[in-house]
């Protein structure tokens, strides 16, 4: 008798353990992307800074946006009047974001740099970054200045 509980009792271990690691693996706010280069129809050369996330967003997620945004409308206002600069954030589980969501292959959290130049848009995945330095608004600040000012740099 005590062995069939015993048994049970490890059955139900493993089966809540394979619950939880299926549910972090499934949920997982952060996906993974890939830098690439496209071609578009605008001549026009900008940095778009896009945050996309999902409708249920955890803190970091949030704070993600927050410190994006804060970046660019404290130390890129100029650029930003000018069109040179633009702050997006595109929520991915709306159905009229999906074809941007597929061309930057965002599942869910993840934060872009859109280089546009001469009718090339390069993807600067900077998603790893953002959750590394999203609890720390000012590191995150100064370094996504450091990036955005490099990319202006080259426009």
């Amino acid at each position: 008798m005590n062995i069939i509980i015993k048994k049970t009792s490890n059955m139900a271990q493993f089966t809540i353990l394979l619950f939880f690691a299926l549910s972090i693996l499934l949920f997982s706010c952060k996906e993974k992307v890939e830098e690439k280069q496209s071609t578009v129809t605008s001549t026009i050369s900008k940095i778009e800074v896009i945050d996309f996330h999902s409708t249920h967003r955890c803190v970091t997620c949030k704070a993600i946006e927050s410190n994006a945004k804060y970046t660019v409308e404290t130390y890129f206002a100029d650029e930003q009047k000018r069109g040179i600069v633009i702050f997006k954030t595109i929520n991915v589980d709306d159905d009229k974001n999906y074809a941007i969501a597929e061309r930057f292959q965002a599942y869910g959290t993840a934060l872009f740099l859109n280089v546009i130049k001469d009718g090339k848009e390069t993807h600067i995945d900077l998603t790893d970054f953002g959750f590394s330095k999203a609890k720390n608004q000012e590191k995150f600040s100064i370094e996504l200045k450091i990036k955005i000012e490099n990319e202006l740099k080259k426009l």
